[in-house]
């Protein structure tokens, strides 16, 4: 059964770079499961800046929709670490794809059978899965419904992954916490 570990902080926090260090530090054989897709400069130079930080050694998987499918590909190419960046892009491509987003008792249950899938082939997966997403929970409250649906969306796919999570870490100023080793019980 796999490990899985959830990175979360804000824009910039340095979660990305926390998890890439974890996976060297850990991994001998690294998968970099990307879900980014490429529509402006802007993106291009995120993924660019994203792709310089990786070693050249790491196998990249591009994933924006079943991404489940990359960790078993990942799996039986051998690898023992994968680092997913990220689950808040995944779940902004989810919604992209559906036809509208009116619906959230729909757009509950695609995300939770795609996040399924994906929390099924991490614990298939014969290593640590390493899962970075955005905390989205301590802003403002958006204007229109598309931007609320998806703090909403992505808030509890970040508990269901959080809840499926052997360490969970908050990075803040580039100071990762394993908030999961605080977690109150009750």
């Amino acid at each position: 059964m796999g490990k899985i570990v959830l990175v979360t902080g804000g824009a910039r926090s340095g979660k990305s770079r926390f998890a890439e260090q974890y996976a060297a530090k850990f991994g001998k054989r690294v998968a970099y499961i990307a879900t980014a897709e490429v529509y402006d400069d802007e993106m291009a130079f995120r993924v660019k800046l994203h792709r310089e930080r990786r070693p050249h050694d790491w196998q990249t998987f591009e994933a924006p929709s079943d991404a489940h499918l990359a960790i078993d590909k990942a799996g039986a190419a051998s690898c023992d670490m994968i680092l997913f960046d990220c689950l808040t892009l995944y779940v902004s491509n989810i919604l992209c794809s559906l036809d509208s987003i009116e619906d959230s008792h729909r757009n509950y249950a695609v995300a939770r059978e795609k996040i399924d899938a994906l929390l099924d082939a991490a614990r298939r997966f014969d290593g640590t899965v390493i899962f970075v997403t955005n905390e989205v929970g301590s802003g403002i409250v958006p204007e229109n419904h598309l931007s609320r649906e998806y703090r909403d969306v992505a808030g509890i796919v970040n508990q269901w992954v959080g809840a499926a999570a052997e360490e969970v870490y908050l990075v803040s100023c580039g100071i990762p916490v394993n908030i999961k080793a605080l977690k109150y019980e009750l």
